[in-house]
Order: structure tokens, then sequence, then C-alpha cells
């Protein structure tokens, strides 16, 4: 099964304990990147973590590695990019990410839990510092009642020094518009404008 074949429940509420505040949108319009500051987020996310010294991680489904190669497009993104996992299917996202079969069963590839589960995924499979992943509906098909099409959830995971107690997983829900392509390149840009307000929440600590 893969991102397109959504359940026809939603049972998760979209928040854990852990997880920061879920932001949900029906606008095309959002903030990518730092205040005043106009670069592409790419640009303005690279230059971050290159700053930090820390290092970078995707797990996609409905973008289709299309998160890494935004992040990509940067000349010298091998600073702080490690790699990208594409992990469309059930089984992609249970053997390459460690996601829980229990997880997928109850919830569905398209939910908070498995968002948050692939940028877990990915931050700890490749030993980095950050983890961002997307799951979502891309339509034109695959929407049922509760999970439309254009539905989408970003999960961002922070590995914090050893003894700090700060690492964290988050999520958020997103409802976009538009045709498959739109939806798509939408998700990468809520996503990127995740990572950024999740490294600004860390600095801001």
């Amino acid at each position: 099964m893969n991102d397109t074949a959504a359940d026809a429940t939603d049972r998760d509420p979209d928040r854990d304990d852990d997880a920061a505040a879920v932001g949900e949108s029906n606008d095309d319009a959002v903030a990518v990147t730092e205040p005043d500051d106009d670069r592409p987020p790419e640009v303005v996310l690279g230059q971050r973590l290159a700053d930090r010294g820390e290092t970078l991680a995707t797990a996609e489904s409905l973008t289709g590695g299309l998160i890494g190669s935004r992040v990509t497009d940067v000349p010298g993104a091998s600073d702080y990019f490690d790699r990208g996992f594409v992990t469309y299917a059930y089984d992609a996202k249970r053997t390459e990410l460690g996601v829980g079969r229990e997880t997928l069963d109850a919830h569905g590839a398209v939910s908070a839990p498995v968002a948050r589960e692939m940028a877990a995924g990915a931050r700890d499979g490749a030993d980095v510092t950050w983890g961002l992943s997307a799951t979502g509906i891309a339509g034109p098909g695959g929407g049922r009642d509760g999970k439309p099409v254009g539905l989408v959830y970003v999960g961002v995971a922070y590995a914090a020094p050893w003894g700090t107690n700060e690492s964290f997983t988050r999520s958020a829900r997103y409802v976009l518009d538009g045709d498959r392509a739109v939806i798509k390149s939408g998700s990468v840009d809520r996503a990127l404008a995740e990572l950024l307000s999740a490294l600004r929440d860390v600095d801001s600590r």
C-alpha cells in the first residue's frame, strides 16, 4: 500500500504529549523563509544548518524525493545533507525507516504518528541531527472521508546533545488545494517551513 490508499477513518489526534502544536492550513500561501529574509527557504535552511554544524536526512512518500531535490539545489549542500529515503509503500516505511506495523495498521500511512516515525527513522537511521518527512495524498484519487486529497503531514525529528533531554519529534497537518503537481510542490514548501520553524524553536530555548 502507498500514500494514496488512505484509511477511511483517522483516529489520530494529530498531536502527542511530546509534539509541538500542529499547524493546519487550507491556504496555499505559507511563510517558508525566515522573517525579513526573502531568500528561498532551501538557501536559508542550508545556511542555518551549515552555521550550526548540523546535518539532515529526509524521508519522503508523496513528494517522491522532491524535498531532497530542493535541498540539494543549493551549492554546498553536501556539507549538511546526508541522504534521502523515498518510502512510498507501507513495507518500505517499515523496512527502511522502522515505522511500526501497529502504527500503520492503526492510523494509516497518511497520519501524524507515521510522519513522526518517518522523521525519527530518517534521523536515527542516518545518524544525523534532523529528520524531515512528508506523507500525504497527492491525488487525484485516494481521498476518503476524513482524509481528503491534499491532506499532508510533515514530520520533524531533532537529535539534541546527549544528556539534555531536548530531543523531540513533532508533526504538522495541512490540507492543500490544487492538482497533483501543485500538492506535491506545496508539500515541499510546508516541509521546509516546518524545519525552519523547528530550528527557530531550538534556538529560542
